[in-house]
């Protein structure tokens, strides 16, 4: 083995010093990394969509043979997903997506030992094994915050294994770059990525690492494609025929849906300042048995529809000819992400988000009496509208749904929602979510 190493090692070396132009070769050995940590997020990224979705199966599988066993599986599983996050990472705890916004400000000489605690391969495998936990005990997460904060980690690992002689790459850039190849193979939405790097992440000017980006975008996504193939995150909703009339039902939607979710922001910044006042391991655990079963009541005497990502509930109102949802599912989708994103361990909102911003269009259509086609509009829009209101980032909600539908002739419908959304949510409070929940990390880091 060792042979054959070496045989491959100097056909490379040979191989790249053919290479007579100087530039060329500066800029092959600063693309380099970007290219290993893009391979290696989108392996880990589809073995992490598997994970995740093995964990709803077994929650299906046990609520099936008795519904009662919810009493169990969630409050316990509350505990334990938070106990690992406690004991071993601190900061994988939530979304991901602030800890990586936080780990790109530290990126300076002056707070950059701090990065470590943000991002790491111990922070990769608690992220991974909480969220399923969580999730498999009913918890209303998302894994693709998750996947944000893994692909940050897995590229800042790479950056550090670098040698002392090899040409300097922004550690800024690297992180930034990371995060969209996460987003990118978690969605497979590439274009999403990439503008969700400029939009949320980035104050930089993109020009000086719009090369890397655009590379490990494509090659993220192309490794996530080869495991899992090629595919759409959602599918192919039809939405023919619709006339110039549904913007005003979108603009409606998205305005109700951008004050929902910044509402859901600053209940859910206020749970877990809340819970930052309970001291003891006893105080956490009787108040995250209290989530648990408040959780299981609901999902085993109203609905079950307040567990889990939401996906299911997404693809039921946009494929099936079953688009009427109750009133109070909004209610629901927006109670159990609150509880469990705020309950200390992994997991993220995206997916939480799109699943209520679904179920609001639902409801809205039907009060309406909106066709089908035109139902299938409002839904994506509400999808887009309540993300919107969560992460600040309208392009990027707006791009996101437009990948994962293929829906390319709502593009102009899809980012009226975006900025309607935005605009409103502006009502109830400032500041985005992952801003205010950075803001925190950076206070406790340089605390430490």
């Amino acid at each position: 083995m060792k042979k054959l190493f070496r045989y491959i090692r100097k056909i490379l070396k040979n191989s790249f010093d053919n290479i007579r132009n100087e530039h060329l070769k500066q800029n092959l050995l600063q693309a380099i990394p970007f290219w290993i940590g893009s391979v290696i997020t989108g392996l880990i990224a589809v073995l992490y969509a598997q994970l995740f979705a093995f964990g709803e199966h077994i929650l299906n599988k046990i609520l099936s043979w008795h519904l009662w066993m919810i009493f169990i599986v969630a409050p316990l599983g509350f505990v334990l997903s938070w106990w690992l996050v406690k004991k071993y990472a601190p900061f994988a705890r939530g979304s991901g997506i602030p800890q990586v916004m936080a780990a790109v400000e530290l990126a300076n000489p002056k707070d950059n030992h701090h990065i470590q605690k943000l991002l790491s391969f111990r922070i990769l495998f608690i992220k991974i094994i909480s969220s399923f936990v969580l999730v498999t005990s009913g918890g209303a997460i998302g894994r693709e915050g998750p996947t944000i904060q893994i692909a940050g980690s897995v590229f800042r690992k790479v950056y550090e294994y670098l040698p002392s002689w090899w040409p300097k790459i922004s550690k800024k850039n690297m992180i930034l770059t990371g995060a969209a190849a996460g987003l990118s193979a978690a969605f497979n939405t590439p274009l999403g990525g990439i503008v969700f790097a400029v939009e949320e992440l980035s104050k930089t000017h993109i020009n000086y690492f719009k090369t890397a980006l655009f590379t490990a975008v494509i090659i993220a996504g192309l490794t996530a494609q080869t495991l899992a193939g090629s595919y759409l995150y959602l599918g192919y909703p039809k939405t023919q025929g619709v006339t110039l009339w549904i913007m005003f039902p979108i603009i409606f939607v998205s305005g109700i849906a951008g004050i929902l979710s910044s509402q859901l922001s600053v209940a859910m910044l206020k749970i877990s300042r809340l819970k930052k006042k309970l001291k003891t391991d006893f105080s956490n655990i009787i108040f995250l048995l209290i989530c648990g079963l408040i959780v299981a009541t609901i999902a085993y005497f109203i609905n079950r529809d307040i567990l889990g990502s939401g996906k299911d509930i997404i693809e039921r109102v946009l494929f099936t000819d079953n688009k009427t949802e109750a009133w109070y599912v909004p209610v629901l989708r927006m109670l159990g992400p609150a509880l469990a994103f705020t309950s200390g361990g992994a997991g993220g909102i995206f997916a939480p988000a799109l699943s209520t911003g679904a179920s609001i269009g639902s409801v809205f259509a039907n009060l309406m009496n909106l066709s089908d086609n035109e139902t299938n509009v409002l839904i994506l829009a509400g999808m887009v509208a309540f993300l919107t209101g969560i992460t600040r980032a309208p392009f990027t909600s707006a791009i996101l749904v437009l990948e994962m539908t293929d829906r390319h002739s709502l593009i102009f419908h899809l980012m009226l929602a975006g900025m309607m959304s935005s605009i409103f949510s502006l009502l109830v409070s400032r500041h985005s979510l992952y801003e205010e929940l950075k803001v925190n990390f950076l206070k406790e880091i340089r605390k430490n």
